[in-house]
């Protein structure tokens, strides 16, 4: 009976129905919507501000679509989570967290609509090239649907974990914890009440959310220190600007995807790798949700992100929907089936209504951005709780390559903002001043798809399962050739030597395989391993 309250589950001889909501709900919910509203604020800004798009066209069209695909996806989910928890009788049962994924957000404004912009100094043709290249994306990762759930199969949790935790580090840890520190007093305050509810489970007074304490607490605080002339956090005059914008918006179906399909060819080259790292990511998430308790069918979990992105497309989004990251943090936070269903409709609210700016001219951004760093704190830990002790190594050769890509982007930025480019400063330059810039380059070509590469060639290396090392040894030879992992572009023989070394590699693991001595680790502590998992 201890055994079964402490994994959720319920006795066989009793009727049980899931609950589509429970306290901890509150927690998911405040966390989750939290998280996807600031990223819709920030397409939205990019769509205003970079690509010039018509507020017409944003907030007429854009989020309006975004208010119908994104609550499909969290319904979805919900109720994927709902047949889960009925079918093998447990409370404990958590959704899949969905919204805009975010590196297609920067991806589709800064690779594909700015520079249709820039060309043609028309910001509807951008929004159209973005609308198709969307399209693509949902296609590709319709079509990994079907292969997904074999590479899953054989590949190491700690290349999943690994790649994922990479990203949880460098692109949700790192920025919110840079930003949290430019208000320390506020984001503390904030990081406390996260840290003692949530991670030390201490129930705040009248059981109120951690997530809603810190949000509320915070903003409170930050007008009253705004008001008194304390600390001027908060800016009075956003918050009219932002009811300027306030009104109902409804979705249309957009033919401007066929206007963009006809142009299609080009976006080919982001769209292709883009979705292969879709489809990669989506199956990192539900690893990370099996690690968690939660075992989700990929298949099913893929065709309804590719689903999202077309409908999304279809309607007027150019930024596809996908599974997020960060189940095991926010089912650890209490949130179960409702906190999912409840961000999508509320998201699609704010979309609806145009309230997006509204609520970050409200609540300060720096009690937001704990929420993300404890996020990441979760994903990042799991990947080693989850995964054999030894095997430790192959997670951390896993998440280096997002934390070069990251590098990059942060050398690029300084760059940018100085008026010039890595390739205007010249590499023997950079490499003067400490700044390995080609070799950053390629190694953070196609992070999460290169970091599942390396972790699984570790692990399995580890394992000392040569002959298995040395297939993913010459998967990563072709992916490399053909510049999806470890290149610059896609392209023929972009990333010749690389794909040279990772065959090379194959063949010392190949030759291994047939050595006597380097026999695998014994059978019984493979399954031991793999049943603890």
């Amino acid at each position: 009976m201890a055994s079964q309250a402490a994994t959720g589950s319920i006795s066989a001889s009793s009727p049980f129905t899931p609950r589509l909501w429970v306290p901890g709900d509150w927690n998911g919910f405040f966390g989750l919507f939290t998280n996807v509203v600031l990223n819709v604020i920030v397409l939205t800004s990019l769509c205003l501000g970079v690509v010039h798009l018509p507020a017409g066209i944003v907030f007429g069209r854009i989020l309006p679509a975004l208010g119908i695909a994104l609550p499909i996806g969290n319904l979805f989910y919900g109720y994927l989570a709902w047949r889960l928890a009925r079918s093998e009788r447990r409370s404990d049962v958590a959704a899949l967290p969905y919204g805009p994924s975010v590196p297609h957000m920067f991806i589709v404004v800064f690779v594909v609509m700015l520079p249709t912009y820039l060309k043609t100094h028309n910001p509807i043709l951008a929004w159209e090239a973005g609308l198709a290249w969307a399209f693509v994306i949902g296609i590709i990762i319709l079509a990994g649907a079907f292969v997904g759930p074999t590479v899953r199969k054989y590949t190491p949790r700690a290349a999943m974990l690994g790649a994922l935790a990479g990203i949880s580090i460098a692109f949700i840890s790192l920025r919110p914890a840079f930003q949290s520190w430019e208000v320390p007093w506020l984001s503390f305050l904030s990081l406390g009440i996260i840290l003692v509810s949530w991670m030390a489970r201490v129930r705040l007074p009248g059981g109120v959310p951690g997530g809603l304490a810190a949000v509320v607490v915070g903003t409170v605080l930050a007008w009253i220190a705004t008001f008194s002339g304390i600390s001027p956090v908060m800016e009075p005059h956003a918050v009219g600007l932002a009811l300027a914008r306030v009104g109902l918006y409804l979705p249309l179906p957009s033919l401007q995807v066929l206007a963009g399909l006809a142009n299609v060819g080009p976006l080919l080259v982001t769209a292709v790798p883009l979705g292969i790292y879709n489809f990669t990511e989506g199956m990192n998430n539900v690893e990370s949700a099996a690690a968690a308790g939660d075992e989700y069918s990929l298949r099913k979990v893929l065709i309804a992100d590719g689903i999202g992105a077309l409908a999304g497309a279809l309607l007027g989004s150019p930024f596809p929907p996908a599974v997020y990251i960060g189940h095991p943090g926010w089912k650890s936070v209490g949130g179960r089936i409702g906190y999912s269903i409840a961000t999508g409709f509320s998201i699609a609210l704010v979309c609806f209504f145009g309230l997006a700016a509204l609520l970050l001219a409200v609540v300060p951004l720096v009690v937001i951005l704990p929420i993300l760093l404890y996020i990441g704190l979760v994903i990042g830990a799991q990947a080693f709780e989850a995964t054999p002790a030894r095997h430790a190594p192959a997670v951390i050769l896993a998440l280096l390559p997002n934390i070069a890509e990251w590098a990059q982007s942060q050398v690029d930025g300084a760059l940018s903002a100085a008026g010039t480019n890595a390739a205007k400063v010249g590499e023997a330059a950079l490499v003067a001043h400490g700044v390995i810039y080609r070799g950053m380059q390629l190694f953070g070509g196609g992070a999460t798809l290169a970091g599942l590469i390396l972790g699984a060639i570790a692990a399995f290396i580890i394992d000392r399962l040569f002959e298995r090392a040395a297939l993913y040894a010459l998967i990563g030879a072709v992916l490399a050739f053909f510049g999806f992992i470890n290149g610059t572009a896609l392209g023929f023989a972009n990333s010749a030597p690389i794909a040279l070394g990772y065959l090379i590699l194959g063949l010392i693991c190949f030759s291994l395989s047939r050595y006597p001595t380097a026999a695998a680790l014994p059978a019984a502590t493979l399954a031991s391993d793999s049943a603890a998992e």
